[in-house]
């Protein structure tokens, strides 16, 4: 899914609530994911976020797989290591379930506000909002901006190789000389755009040495009433799911003997 242009309004519901508050409901996911190691309380909170897939934008099965394979292979990693240490006491499926759960629940928020919300309103939100430095904030927005520029540059690299004839054959040790070469290539290409990338922020008014004068921003970042609603959604949710788990029995704080 493409973000959405800079000023154009989002194009899914997830995407119109404020970046500020979708972190905020982050952070209250992650730390009631975190503060138990129950089955319960991350099974429901990963049903919850699975709701949220449509107001993102991750409707069709092939998109949703792009965005979340990393997450579900971590995942599975963690329960499979978290099975084979507890294989001398037995299978302990349910707890490398919960341990699985626990990693979707806390990083599949993040999923949904990468596919949702432009880079741009972060960055706006964030020196608005909670005062980051802009140029931390535009830094880094500027290095999102950049990365895909790498893989071209990767695959460009390679091909020019190729044209000059400098393959490896089968041999495994030519093969990572090449790969670290085309490695060191790309690292000095990135070190010099982001050298004049410096330079050219620094020209633009993002020099540390005028940070203390009041800045304008030109698109501005505003906090409505569904922005607020959501946030309290959220801190409703995982107050009822630790209620419900506490109340059956099932809540188990981490760091409990």
């Amino acid at each position: 899914m493409t973000s959405p242009s800079v000023g154009q309004q989002p194009q899914v519901w997830l995407g119109r609530i404020n970046p500020v508050a979708q972190i905020i409901a982050i952070l209250v996911l992650t730390i009631t994911a975190l503060a138990t190691i129950d089955l319960l309380t991350p099974a429901v909170l990963v049903a919850s976020e699975l709701t949220l897939l449509p107001a993102a934008g991750l409707i069709r099965a092939r998109q949703l797989w792009r965005r979340t394979w990393p997450l579900l292979l971590s995942a599975a990693g963690v329960a499979w290591v978290n099975l084979l240490f507890s294989a001398g006491d037995g299978w302990d499926w349910v707890g490398s379930g919960a341990l699985a759960l626990r990693v979707i629940a806390v990083a599949l928020p993040g999923v949904l506000l990468v596919a949702s919300t432009d880079p741009v309103r972060v960055a706006d939100a964030l020196t608005v909002h909670w005062k980051v430095s802009t140029r931390l904030a535009y830094g880094a927005l500027a290095a999102i901006r950049l990365a895909p520029l790498l893989v071209i540059e990767w695959q460009a690299i390679r091909l020019a190789r190729r044209a000059r004839g400098i393959d490896a054959g089968r041999n495994p040790i030519a093969a990572l000389r090449l790969v670290a070469g085309a490695a060191f290539t790309l690292l000095v290409g990135a070190i010099r755009r982001g050298s004049r990338l410096a330079v050219a922020m620094d020209a633009r008014g993002f020099d540390s040495s005028i940070s203390r004068t009041q800045r304008t921003n030109a698109r501005g970042s505003v906090l409505h009433r569904r922005d607020y609603l959501f946030v309290a959604a959220v801190v409703t949710l995982c107050a009822a799911t630790t209620a419900v788990s506490t109340a059956t029995g099932l809540w188990h704080p981490v760091f409990a003997s």
